[in-house]
């Protein structure tokens, strides 16, 4: 974040985003931890074409993912996304963007684990609603 922060100097916004474990499921159980699976190469390839699409479909200056993989716990940081822009709104709205993207389309393979049991998670249907809003012609506001 400080590099991306040095990186804005002379800019007039930066926008972060930190997603945290919830303690709880979408069902409403006791979650005890969170675990993404991934594959170094391709997981990196996902997170990289996500970001080089929101750099080029934005006014922005600079821009960071970072995504974590493995085990979980509730209340830390899965994910940061920073993005840097001469004005705020290219900064918010290539964020939103990134996150809306990063939630459908990162390659994991993603496990809840509680006194439920443990069960394999995927994208929700406002998840996907979310990202397909990009597609439209004002694209996502």
């Amino acid at each position: 974040m400080l590099e991306l922060r040095e990186r804005a100097v002379g800019h007039g916004a930066l926008v972060s985003f930190e997603g945290i474990v919830r303690p709880v499921t979408k069902q409403g159980e006791a979650l005890d931890r969170l675990v993404l699976d991934h594959h170094p190469r391709m997981t990196a390839s996902s997170l990289d074409r996500i970001a080089r699409d929101g750099a080029a479909r934005f006014d922005v200056r600079a821009l960071s993912v970072v995504h974590r993989a493995g085990a979980m716990v509730p209340g830390e940081i899965i994910v940061l996304v920073a993005v840097a822009s001469d004005h705020r709104r290219d900064a918010f709205r290539c964020a939103d963007y990134l996150m809306d993207r990063l939630k459908t389309e990162a390659v994991f393979w993603k496990r809840e684990q509680g006194p439920f049991g443990e069960r394999w998670i995927e994208p929700t249907q406002r998840d996907t609603e979310d990202r397909e809003r990009w597609n439209e012609e004002n694209a996502g506001y």
